[in-house]
């Protein structure tokens, strides 16, 4: 396990070395895996984690479904809602399914159209890692939407590297520090080896220079 102490002197530091830039920069971490295989699917990672401070930056959220889980996705102010009709008029328009799957981060589909979604979206979803979260009829989703909204995924396909978005440099060293912690708590559960599988982790400003955690 990574001491808090030496995850937020590298924040501050990745922070101090980037000049100021004319936009809102994110903040994002590098970890290197070591000794595992990742050829083999058993130790991909694929998590949602919710940050406690989330990114500084709202993912945007798809809903698909009918009846009273779109009633609840406008009540939660979710980005787009589709129903049965519009997702099978995406899989006619493969451009604009395109569209859909790169501009919004998390899905949720009722379970009654996720027929639906993997004949007609599927193939736009799949291979971003974006396929929907099945949600049974008569659960609420706006704690989950409100969850979503300060998470963020990881998915390491077959790479021993991988990059996650932990802030955003107006947001306070420490808050992006507890950031970086709750990803790499969850991302030690889910290893094989547990920290000993992670070779090196390093911190950045999207323009600015890399800072070694670890």
């Amino acid at each position: 396990m990574v001491e808090k102490t030496k995850i937020i002197e590298a924040v501050k530091t990745a922070l101090e070395k980037s000049p100021p830039r004319k936009f809102r920069e994110s903040v994002d971490i590098t970890i290197n895996l070591k000794n595992i295989d990742m050829a083999q699917p058993k130790n991909r990672i694929d998590e949602t984690i919710l940050l406690p401070h989330g990114t500084g930056e709202i993912p945007k959220i798809a809903v698909l479904g009918k009846g009273d889980i779109t009633t609840q996705a406008k009540d939660a102010k979710v980005d787009l809602i589709l129903g049965p009709q519009d997702i099978e008029k995406l899989g006619g328009a493969p451009r604009e399914a395109r569209k859909v799957a790169a501009k919004y981060r998390f899905f949720l589909a009722e379970t009654s159209v996720m027929s639906q979604v993997g004949r007609y979206l599927g193939p736009r979803l799949g291979p971003r890692g974006r396929m929907p979260t099945p949600i049974p009829q008569g659960t609420d989703i706006r704690p989950m939407v409100e969850r979503l909204r300060k998470s963020v995924k990881i998915r390491t396909k077959d790479k021993k590297v991988f990059h996650a978005k932990v802030g955003s440099r107006d947001m306070d060293p420490a808050q992006i520090a507890e950031n970086i912690d709750a990803i790499l708590k969850r991302v030690e559960t889910v290893l094989e080896q547990g920290p000993l599988n992670i070779r090196s982790i390093y911190v950045k400003t999207s323009m600015g220079p890399a800072v070694r955690v670890v």
